[in-house]
Formats: C-alpha cells, sequence, structure tokens
C-alpha cells in the first residue's frame, strides 16, 4: 500500500496527515473548518484515497493558515506515498459537472510545482468560507507534492458548486494519474528516468 503519515508543526497550525493513495475513500476530519471538510471528503471519495487530517490553527485571526498548511502537508504526504511514480499512468483529467456547474482537473505528476487556477466565483464567500483560500490550498499542494496541476471551472452560477467540482475534478485526475498502469510495471514515465 501506498501510505504515509505527516505532522507539520508552526506556531499557527498543528497539522497530521495520513493518506493511503490505494483506499476506498474513507476519511477522518478534523480541521474546525467544516466547508473545507466537505471538500477534502470530495477528493478522498472521487480519488478513493484514505484520507485523515487533523488539524488545529490560528482560526482566531481567520483560516489562511490552516488551509494553505492542510495543503502544504497533504502535498508532502502525498510525495512520500507516491514514491518514485514507477509504473504509474502520470497524467489524469476528469471533467465533472454539479447541476449548473462543470469543472476540469488536469495533472501530471511531473516533480515539478505548477498551477493553472482558473475558477472565478460568483461570490466571495461560501458561508463563512473564503474562496480565495481554495487556490491558497491548491497552491499549496502542488508545491510540496511536486505536481504539475490545471483547474479551471468553465462555468457555474452557484460558488458551491463551482468549488465542489474543482475538488471533485481534482481527485478524480489525481486518482487516474496515480494509477498504476498495466503495461509500464516498474517504468518510471519520463524519458528523463526519474520524476
Amino acid at each position: 500500500m501506498r501510505t504515509a503519515e505527516v505532522t507539520r508543526n508552526t506556531r499557527e497550525t498543528q497539522i497530521r496527515v495520513r493518506l493511503n493513495i490505494d483506499g476506498s475513500g474513507g476519511v477522518k476530519l478534523s480541521t474546525g473548518l467544516p466547508f473545507l471538510e466537505h471538500m477534502l471528503d470530495q477528493v478522498a471519495r472521487h480519488g478513493m484515497l484514505d484520507l485523515e487530517i487533523d488539524a488545529k490553527g490560528d482560526l482566531h485571526i481567520d483560516a489562511h493558515h490552516t488551509v494553505e498548511d492542510i495543503g502544504i502537508t497533504l502535498g508532502q504526504a502525498f510525495a512520500r506515498a507516491i514514491g518514485d511514480k514507477a509504473g504509474v499512468r502520470r497524467y489524469g483529467h476528469a471533467y465533472v459537472p454539479l447541476d449548473e456547474a462543470i469543472s476540469r482537473a488536469v495533472v501530471d505528476l511531473s516533480g515539478r510545482p505548477g498551477l493553472d487556477y482558473h475558477v472565478n466565483y460568483v461570490r466571495g464567500l461560501i458561508g463563512e468560507f473564503d474562496v480565495d483560500l481554495v487556490r491558497e490550498f491548491f497552491q499549496g499542494f502542488v508545491n510540496h507534492a511536486q505536481v504539475t496541476l490545471h483547474l479551471d471551472n468553465l462555468r457555474g452560477d452557484n460558488a458551491h458548486h463551482q468549488c465542489e467540482t474543482i475538488f471533485k475534478a481534482f481527485g478524480r485526475a489525481l486518482r487516474m494519474a496515480a494509477e498504476p498502469d498495466p503495461r509500464a510495471a516498474g517504468m518510471i514515465p519520463s524519458t528523463k528516468g526519474s520524476l
């Protein structure tokens, strides 16, 4: 099983992430941020990851540090769990609709961090959750997972639907990229010989 556990402790946050890439979509989340937990549940469910996150942060200031550091720690856990990437598909993509909204995610387990993020939310808050923090989460993830990620919301009139389709598509694309490729068993999917 491709698993990892990572702990990150700073003066702003204390975070522990346990990840099983070859899971069944099980989650155990405690972040103090219900909307983010709803989104992380989508990633685990649609990515078929087992995911545990216990996070305590300076939410009395705002959610920025906690959301960003969860992204960082999840990225670190993913990088450890995926290992040298031998025998994986490397690339993954997904389109996910939810009512009027549709989003696309494309991921490359490239070994290079890159985020191309195009989401124009129809409003700035979903409940009490600031949508600007979604980009911070994904930036933290790609920087530490060392992946290239393109996220595009193609349509949407409801901010919750826009955001949920982004996270679901991300989970599906990540699942595809991390899947074993039976035709490439043991091979590194790169002409360089490493990712």
